[in-house]
């Protein structure tokens, strides 16, 4: 077994393995793990499914959705062009080099009658394919750096799966380029041919390679002799047309060759060539072993989750099964769609926590549920924090070019945090006392004090105080409270009167601070221009910074 066909089947098997590996997470993976159903029944939920899927009456509108949605992506047509022509450029290019390239022996061959890859069109189109691909590189590497934010949400793995890409197309472009220029190429070609070893026969067709093939000799050939040239003509007509046509259809590789050709034949000394077709052929197996460890798996789970999403009719609002948030999870392309159009994106550049973005909190989710359940607590503050901040506004799935129902997802990872008693933070300051939550937060330092106004720290803030209960007598929170003590643990003229006494860390955890609605009631009607609501905001903002 020769190094290509070993290198192939380990990277194979690795690829193998490890699609299995992520197919079998839809059906053990949970985000609600008071919901989990065992292994055996969720494989017989899902092929029922399968099966009402593909009930007589859905076959036409399966297939109408795996053309306009899963081949031709018209969904991501109409909402970004560009972005469509990335996707569409990467996606085909690569396929056409895979099948018809990489697998010409077992696809090419039996298509087409004469197949070379030396021949047109096929040289033609492997060129026109890695252009594309190098194309939809460089338009996701212009996306990724000029808009703001899928520039700051850049994954290691986005970042490598484009150099990986770039490293295939450019290592393969280079490695024609040196076949193109290498002379002992042409020398295996002529013992394999012509049959020949008598130099003044091989001479003229050296000569016409020279000039139309731009292979460089040691000895350069006289390309300028037109009764040499004519008789190399003869020579690659009755031996050589029928597998070589001139490079130039190679539209990238052969200018790329010319490049090259100053430094004459010192390429060939050391056989770049095959060093060059190691270094590809290592580099497109390393990418087939990879495929399942990293985004690029999404060409198997996204077309998947797209068509379970079109063609399936539910309920609005109504839950899916584990399998298909599992599935849906898997089939996230990490594009940042969702969270460029998240209502509570700003959140995010106040607070700095990635987990507000659908995108990021869909990723930690990932992470956390191959955990039992959810992992530590210090990895899921910030996904807890994320998910309560969102709004289920529902932007995110209906854009999701991907099909996932990330609204599903959000609501069923929020009643998992509820399950655990991992609550929001006006729930959870009813965990402890007032007294409690003095000695607990003190020991937390404030991470942002940038962002406030520092009124809190200002003992000109309250000198105006002179505790005559206006801003109690007309809160509405206190007004609703049968027994303000109890339910409040402090009304704003008590916490007013705490600030007076720069007791700062007592008032933090009263839940005045926390039930209050900030209309201004009290702020507006103070006799002495106290900001009574804006020091409760900014309490409020101070003690969630230190509970983070």
């Amino acid at each position: 077994m020769n190094f290509y066909n070993t290198a192939f089947y380990i990277s194979l098997s690795v690829c193998i393995f490890g699609i299995l590996c992520r197919i079998s997470t839809w059906f053990f993976r949970h985000v609600q793990t008071e919901d989990r159903v065992s292994f055996f029944p969720r494989i017989m939920e899902n092929i029922g499914g399968v099966i009402s899927v593909f009930a007589i009456p859905d076959i036409f509108r399966i297939v109408r959705k795996l053309l306009t949605d899963v081949l031709l992506q018209l969904h991501i047509f109409r909402e970004d062009r560009l972005r469509w022509f990335m996707h569409m450029s990467i996606c085909y290019g690569f396929l056409y080099l895979l099948l018809f390239h990489a697998l010409d022996e077992q696809i090419s061959l039996r298509f087409f009658t004469g197949y070379e890859s030396t021949l047109n069109p096929f040289m033609f189109l492997r060129n026109l394919a890695g252009f594309l691909v190098l194309c939809g590189i460089g338009i996701a590497v212009y996306r990724r750096k000029k808009f703001h934010l899928l520039k700051k949400t850049n994954r290691k793995g986005d970042w490598a799966a484009l150099l990986l890409l770039f490293l295939i197309m450019f290592s393969g472009f280079l490695l024609e380029s040196f076949q193109i220029l290498s002379p002992a190429i042409f020398d295996e070609m002529v013992e394999e041919y012509m049959r020949t070893e008598d130099p003044e026969e091989i001479l003229p067709l050296k000569a016409y390679w020279a000039r139309d093939f731009g292979v460089v000799f040691p000895q350069a050939p006289d390309t300028d002799n037109a009764e040499l040239l004519e008789e190399g003509k003869g020579y690659h007509e009755e031996s050589c047309s029928f597998c070589h046509v001139k490079p130039d259809a190679a539209f990238v590789s052969y200018p790329l060759s010319k490049i090259f050709r100053p430094i004459g034949n010192m390429p060939d000394t050391f056989r770049a060539d095959r060093i060059l077709w190691y270094i590809h052929v290592l580099i497109c197996f390393a990418g087939l072993a990879w495929l399942p460890f990293s985004k690029f798996f999404h060409m198997v789970s996204t077309p998947l989750r797209l068509l379970k999403e079109k063609t399936e009719i539910r309920a609005e609002n109504a839950a899916e099964s584990e399998t298909a948030r599992s599935l849906g999870m898997d089939a996230c392309t990490h594009c940042g769609i969702c969270s460029q159009y998240c209502s509570v994106a700003p959140a995010w550049q106040v607070l700095g926590n990635p987990d507000i973005l659908p995108s990021e909190k869909l990723a930690s989710l990932k992470n956390l549920t191959s955990l039992l359940p959810f992992g530590k607590e210090k990895k899921i503050s910030g996904f807890a924090e994320g998910s309560y901040i969102c709004t289920e506004c529902g932007r995110c799935t209906e854009l999701c070019p991907s099909g996932i129902n990330l609204q599903d997802i959000w609501q069923a990872s929020k009643k998992e945090l509820l399950r655990m008693r991992i609550t929001e933070p006006h729930r959870q300051i009813r965990k402890h006392t007032v007294s409690e939550w003095a000695s607990i937060l003190k020991e937390k330092e404030e991470v942002s004090p940038e962002i406030r106004l520092n009124l809190t720290d200002r003992p000109e803030t309250f000198r105006g105080c002179v505790q005559c209960t206006i801003c109690t007598n007309v809160c509405p929170v206190v007004a609703a409270s049968d027994d303000p003590q109890s339910d409040l643990d402090l009304t704003p003229q008590q916490i007013m009167n705490l600030m007076r006494l720069q007791m700062k860390d007592m008032a933090l955890g009263a839940r005045m601070v926390w039930d209050c609605t900030t209309c201004y009631m009290c702020q507006e009607h103070c006799p002495q221009g106290v900001r009574v609501a804006d020091v409760l905001y900014e309490l409020r903002n101070i003690a969630s910074e230190r509970m983070r």
